[in-house]
């Protein structure tokens, strides 16, 4: 059994790997820290090949790249995980990366987004959180709390 972190490129530290590689080393279980390229993103690395090169990106290069972000994100916090990149729909993606590889959990960060501070949930934690068959762990990001 694995326990999943999915993690945005831009995140310096973040709270789902700290809160990932608590309950993996709790549960003597593997940390695979996930990062979805989206279809945006994929479509904006394609037109600047198409661009500079003439030619497309093969999705195994796209892929490379979704997991070196997971991999820049994961090695400020821990030293023992694998690194995942995934293309799709972020939520939809961990979700069926979870179901793959039987997880035990998934962790991921929520958001402030409302003037008085109310707590939301971003749109990929709340369909996690609707949809996936594991529990599901949330932190809020540093600052944010």
């Amino acid at each position: 059994m694995t326990i999943i972190a999915g993690v945005e490129r831009i995140d310096h530290e973040s709270a789902a790997v700290i809160e990932g590689a608590k309950l993996a080393e709790a549960f003597d279980e593997a940390l695979h820290v996930v990062h979805v390229l989206s279809q945006s993103e994929f479509r904006d690395l394609e037109q600047s090949s198409l661009q500079e090169t003439g030619q497309t990106v093969p999705v195994d290069d796209i892929r490379s790249y979704a997991k070196e972000a997971a991999d820049d994100v994961a090695a400020r916090t821990t030293d023992d995980y694998e690194a995942v990149g995934l293309v799709g729909d972020a939520a939809e993606e961990l979700i069926k990366y979870a179901n793959d590889h039987d997880a035990s959990y998934i962790c991921v960060g929520g958001r402030r987004r409302s003037a008085v501070g109310k707590a939301l949930f971003g749109s990929v934690t709340q369909d996690v959180l609707l949809d996936s068959n594991c529990p599901v762990v949330t932190h809020m990001r540093a600052g944010d709390e």
